[in-house]
């Protein structure tokens, strides 16, 4: 009997307001989704790779790339109130709905050209029976403890989350991390969990592999460290 699969799914919308058509858009010469594509499917553990989008453009690039469209995402799943994890529950349902058996779902977000193969392995290698999602991120500069504050009531400010004893320096503070949307990895029973709902842990990525990009800046950063990887 076959082992169940493990898939990775990219989630494509065809609309983006930071940056216009950015997941069709050539980033040094390759539609940016390219980039997502080709590593997950280099990836040993990944046996096939699934794109979620509600873009015929975007749905031929894929193609061309190696991975499985299997039919356009409906526009309810779209949109920009639409959860991510919601589009990726649909695709995982579709492409059960065709007899193939998923074990484990490894989200790889467009928006994160520079992880590398090893960034997927690595975070698969966390999700095992004690954990129910893996996400990834870098260790951040800003911390709760130390300088990063928010509104009071009367209008002033104060540290997000107050230490019992005073913190003087960043070193000195509890680590925290943030978030890169780089890589998700569930098992396929713990999927409906979403990211909070269970048991959660981190695989640290270095921040420069894990540019998420949402704006311009981000394109013109992720465009110059994509160049100097070229050039190594």
């Amino acid at each position: 009997m076959p082992r169940p699969l493990v898939i990775a799914t990219v989630c494509a919308r065809g609309g983006s307001k930071g940056v216009p058509g950015k997941n069709a858009r050539l980033l040094l010469g390759m539609p940016l989704i390219g980039y997502t594509i080709e590593t997950a499917l280099a990836a040993p553990s990944i046996d096939a790779v699934y794109v979620s989008t509600d873009s015929p453009e975007i749905a031929e690039i894929a193609d061309g790339f190696g991975a499985i469209v299997p039919g356009l995402r409906p526009a309810e799943l779209a949109n920009d109130g639409a959860s991510k994890v919601d589009a990726i529950v649909h695709l995982i349902e579709t492409v059960e709905g065709l007899g193939i058996e998923v074990g484990t779902v490894v989200d790889v977000d467009v928006t994160s050209p520079l992880r590398l193969v090893s960034d997927i392995e690595g975070a698969l290698a966390l999700l095992d029976e004690q954990t129910d999602v893996v996400v990834s991120g870098y260790l951040s500069d800003k911390n709760p403890y130390f300088n990063l504050v928010e509104a009071r009531p009367d209008g002033t400010v104060g540290l997000v989350k107050p230490p019992e004893q005073p913190i003087y320096s960043r070193q000195s503070a509890p680590p925290v991390w943030g978030l890169n949307g780089s890589v998700y990895c569930w098992h396929r029973h713990t999927l409906g969990l979403g990211l909070w709902s269970g048991r959660t842990r981190v695989y640290e990525m270095p921040h420069d592999r894990g540019i998420d990009i949402d704006s311009q800046l981000d394109w013109d950063l992720a465009e110059i460290l994509m160049r100097r990887r070229k050039e190594v």
